[in-house]
């Protein structure tokens, strides 16, 4: 018997129906406003027919609420798995056609269900942003949902990667469903994040501000440094959520997806000592050092508009995934204050979640000084990056580059950190403080009496660097692994990776540690 071809029929056009979401001219508005539909969304982060769809027919009960026989179709949010570069994925896009997007009890429903299968599946989960907000019309259900949405973040949070990408308004509490996850990424345009709009900030405080100086992406990007990429549109968002995907494993227990089957390339990169300044005054473009140290440089830096006294991101070296921390001593003379701190202690720890060697490069003279960083609490975010690599397991691999100073040098990654492997260039220096203080303040009456007081500090600075400073003597105490030639840096770091890839470190039982927030 062949099945009744009415009911194909039916369900037919109750797909239709579906798809169509808000009406065909609420798509047809979408398209000449260059926007893509939620579907066309989804559509773009797939392979294509991999997309397995949850809950096509699934809708809120609209006489509960009062709202007479307003259909909502797929309660304004599409959600399923599907495959990107070959591994499943678990995907939602919120529908701006169906009722602004809001999240009711359904909508709620249809995301947790698919965050529940994430996390028994241990596949990454990717939300599209564009809502208006709570469905007011379900009042304190609509905010239960939000509740439950937030609570399987922190469940999932450590366990697989989860991606958000804001392609439209995302407003108050709704703002913290992005915030939990790991990864986020705004559209530069169309797309607003906030907590209390411009009217309810004039309300309350009194102050004028404009919605470009709290909810753009420009302002999280490089001010707040709530969002970790801005992408030009909804394209770019989605092709970057591919990119960062290539780079981390779909969970905790798996690998990230090395590419490392080909033999070890042991060669010198002369091009790496030209970089070096021949002035130790002048400042080093650790941007140039990247490009050499990587594959095809090809680096991700993530939250570059935001604290870029440090640079984060990753990359691969000779198909080793890597995350990449670094000094820029470019900006700021490369020291670490209170933002820099937490960029670099956030995403050590995301790192160290899915498993992702970290490779430092250190160029640093020390933290802020000011009194708006010691008012500001530059302690406590110091200590952040001190407990990040601490408490990192992965594989660690630090090249102090020139100069090392004080606890920013214990801050960026020491082998009494936890570094497995430290190699310092030739001219690095590593020391309580720089030659030129320390002489000051342990031979400052030697040199005020002496004939020529600049030429004599000189002198004793020259003889501080050789004696306290340099990195034979490091190397002499069994504080660093090795001195190497910038030019071997990359061969070193290739090598040093896959010797201790297979590395295990157990640590003390405990709930957590208890990080200074």
């Amino acid at each position: 018997m062949a099945i009744d071809p009415a009911l194909l029929k039916q369900l037919e056009e109750k797909r239709q129906k579906a798809y169509a979401a808000g009406g065909l001219e609420k798509l047809a508005e979408r398209k000449k406003k260059g926007l893509m539909s939620a579907r066309e969304r989804i559509n773009a982060l797939f392979q294509p027919d991999t997309f397995m769809e949850f809950g096509l027919h699934a809708q809120h009960d609209a006489h509960h609420f009062g709202m007479g026989d307003k259909e909502m179709p797929c309660d304004g949010v599409i959600t399923g798995v599907g495959y990107v570069d070959g591994r499943p994925v678990a995907a939602y896009a919120q529908d701006f056609t169906v009722g602004g997007g809001a999240v009711g009890r359904i909508h709620a429903k249809k995301i947790c269900d698919l965050m529940d299968y994430a996390q028994q599946s241990g596949i990454p989960v990717v939300g599209i942003n564009d809502s208006g907000g709570a469905r007011i019309q379900e009042g304190d259900v609509s905010l239960s949902g939000y509740g439950q949405v937030f609570f399987r973040n922190v469940l999932l949070s450590g366990l697989v990667p989860q991606i958000s990408v804001i392609a439209g308004p995302c407003a108050g509490g709704a703002a913290y469903s992005p915030a939990l996850t790991d990864f986020i990424i705004m559209t530069r345009k169309n797309a607003q994040m906030f907590i209390c709009g411009p009217d309810v900030i004039k309300a309350a405080t009194g102050a004028t501000v404009t919605m470009d100086e709290i909810g753009s992406a420009a302002a999280h990007a490089s001010v707040s440094g709530n969002i970790h990429f801005i992408a030009e549109d909804e394209a770019s968002a989605i092709a970057l959520v591919q990119k960062l995907h290539s780079f981390l494993p779909s969970n905790n227990v798996m690998d990230p997806p090395h590419r490392n089957k080909s033999a070890l390339i042991v060669e010198s990169d002369a091009g790496m000592n030209e970089i070096v300044p021949a002035d130790a005054k002048n400042p080093l473009d650790v941007q140039k050092v990247i490009a050499r140290l990587v594959d095809d440089a090809d680096f991700l830096e993530v939250q570059r508009d935001w604290a870029k006294n440090i640079v984060v991101g990753f990359a691969r070296i000779q198909g080793i995934v890597v995350g990449i921390v670094a000094n820029q001593p470019m900006v700021k003379a490369g020291t670490l204050d209170i933002d820099s701190s937490d960029k670099a202690a956030r995403f050590i720890r995301t790192c160290n979640c899915f498993n992702v060697p970290i490779v430092t490069l250190v160029d640093i003279p020390g933290f802020m000084p000011g009194l708006a960083q010691e008012r500001g609490g530059i302690i406590r975010h110091g200590a952040k990056m001190l407990f990040a690599f601490a408490a990192a397991t992965v594989p660690k691999i630090t090249i102090i580059m020139r100069k090392s100073y004080g606890g920013a040098y214990l801050a960026m990654c020491s082998k009494d950190m936890g570094a497995d492997l430290v190699y310092a260039w030739p001219c690095a220096e590593i020391a309580v403080m720089g030659a030129d203080g320390a002489v000051n303040i342990l031979y400052k009456k030697e040199i005020t009496s002496a004939a020529d007081p600049k030429a004599k500090a000189k002198e004793l600075a020259a003889d501080y660097r050789e004696k306290f400073a340099s990195p034979y003597e490091a190397a002499s105490k069994g504080v660093i692994t090795d001195v190497i030639e910038p030019a071997q840096t990359r061969s070193i770091v290739a090598m040093a990776l896959r010797n201790t890839l297979s590395k295990r470190e157990t640590r003390p039982p405990k709930k957590h540690g208890n990080i200074p927030l």
